[in-house]
């Protein structure tokens, strides 16, 4: 199992993240990022690239996806809260 973020790495590891317009979610040891497209096309695609990505990684985004934004909230539900796993998905969406 994969252990929470200790309070350092939450400075050091989601502090760029949150710098690039990730939230922390009210309630919940989880962030959140609404991405905005061009149109559906390019949201629908970036999900599929995103999608394969998750997969390879085994680490799967909680999202919704309205014509061209997409909400994106991230957070390891075996661990409860918040893991390398998700800072590591989180780096990999922004790169995309």
């Amino acid at each position: 199992m994969t252990e929470k973020l200790a309070d350092a790495e939450r400075e050091t590891e989601l502090k760029p993240l949150l710098d690039a317009g990730w939230e922390m979610v009210t309630g919940r040891d989880a962030i959140t990022k609404t991405f905005k497209f061009k149109n559906f096309t390019d949201a629908f695609g970036w999900m599929t690239r995103v999608a394969i990505r998750a997969e390879k990684m085994n680490h799967h985004p909680e999202w919704s996806n309205v014509y061209n934004s997409v909400q994106v909230t991230l957070t390891t539900h075996d661990a409860d809260g918040l893991t390398s796993s998700d800072v590591k998905l989180a780096k990999v969406l922004e790169s995309l």
